[in-house]
């Protein structure tokens, strides 16, 4: 008769939590930063066709590092999530921190129930009239989330870039500023230079109208980087 296996559950969570931080430090980080008009999210892609970050509804935007297929599938569930219950009730009833639990808890089951956990972090951003109505959430591979205010960084070398923003993250920055300071960061903290075409970023921009996420183009943020 085989002897069951028996993995204690502390050292079973324990090694689940650090294959994931292993899958997530070697995605390429992304930063997101308040500015004067809204939030900026900005991270290196080498990849022209898969993307990292994107609009989930008029006022929210999606980040994500790790693995490309898994929060992919979290972004486009989230689309799904904002279509169905802006149809049931109504468009301001769609916010960040309503997605953002939902992503918690389908992350913290999978961590919790499946064989293998993601190997990813997303970010959830929703831009507001004002700068005090912004909200920004950080969600992790195991369900953890945390408000994020006014800067921060997931993926590779996570905490060395949250200790360089803020050292260097100045309230009320215009866009060319944002993104020379979270470009430059990110440089610093991979200690290599980024080639203008292979940022990939994009604004939660409160000045226009309905749709606030645009992308930004390689020639802006090479020009606003001087």
């Amino acid at each position: 008769m085989t002897v069951p296996f028996y993995v204690p559950p502390e050292q079973l969570i324990k090694d689940r939590a650090e294959f994931a931080r292993k899958g997530i430090a070697r995605g390429r980080p992304i930063v997101v930063m308040e500015y004067a008009d809204g939030v900026l999210l900005i991270g290196e892609n080498p990849s022209g066709s898969l993307h990292k970050l994107g609009e989930i509804y008029d006022r929210i935007a999606f980040a994500g590092v790790g693995r490309f297929n898994e929060f992919e599938t979290l972004r486009v569930g989230g689309i799904r999530y904002a279509d169905i219950k802006g149809y049931s009730y109504g468009r301001t009833d769609v916010t960040a921190k309503g997605l953002a639990n939902a992503y918690a808890q389908t992350l913290g089951q999978i961590f919790t129930h499946e064989v293998k956990p993601y190997e990813i972090e997303v970010i959830v951003a929703e831009v507001g009239d004002d700068p005090g109505a912004t909200q920004i959430y950080r969600i992790q591979f195991d369900g953890t989330l945390s408000a994020v205010e006014g800067y921060g960084a997931m993926g590779g070398g996570d905490e060395r870039l949250t200790g360089l923003l803020e050292e260097r993250y100045e309230h009320g920055l215009d866009l060319p500023g944002a993104i020379r300071t979270a470009a430059g960061v990110i440089e610093e903290g991979d200690e290599r230079t980024v080639a203008a075409a292979e940022w990939e970023a994009g604004v939660l921009d409160r000045t226009r109208s309905r749709r606030k996420f645009r992308r930004l183009t390689a020639d802006e943020i090479e020009s606003a980087r001087g």
